[in-house]
């Protein structure tokens, strides 16, 4: 697969998982409509580092772009457009994965217990948030193709 190939993937990936957190919603499935928006949050991320060739298994890409923000020289859109998402993915990472997974294994808490309609809101815009910088940064990146 080519770079253009595997971010477009990633975002059809992301696209799909946000399409089932918004039906969650609806559906008042709160736990479901967060690990959706955490899907869709962690494959906008993935579409990003697609660009840059590194693409790994991880639920968590908030790492690899901190770092590709620290040692690389972007142009402003692409770095403003990959600090805004950030914060999203940190919220989103891997701890929020596996809560939706397995709940609070300490405290015994079942994954259904842990998520409300207010979380539900905020991971789906946070979901919607990535989705959108990551969709600017791949027209961006094809634009400066041409």
């Amino acid at each position: 697969m080519n770079a253009p190939d595997l971010v477009q993937y990633r975002l059809r990936l992301a696209e799909g998982f946000l399409k089932e957190a918004e039906q969650d919603f609806g559906l008042e499935r709160w736990r479901s409509c967060v690990h959706n928006a955490q899907l869709a949050t962690e494959n906008a991320g993935k579409s990003v580092l697609a660009l840059f060739g590194v693409v790994p298994k991880t639920h968590d890409p908030a790492q690899q772009i901190a770092q590709i923000l620290r040692t690389q020289d972007l142009p402003l859109s692409r770095r403003e457009a990959m600090e805004k998402m950030l914060p999203d993915l940190l919220a989103l990472g891997s701890a929020e994965h596996f809560l939706t997974d397995y709940g609070d294994e300490v405290a015994y808490k079942l994954p259904w217990d842990l998520f409300d309609k207010s979380a539900a809101a905020g991971a789906l815009q946070a979901a919607r948030r990535s989705l959108d910088s990551a969709r600017a940064i791949y027209q961006a990146w094809e634009s400066s193709r041409s």
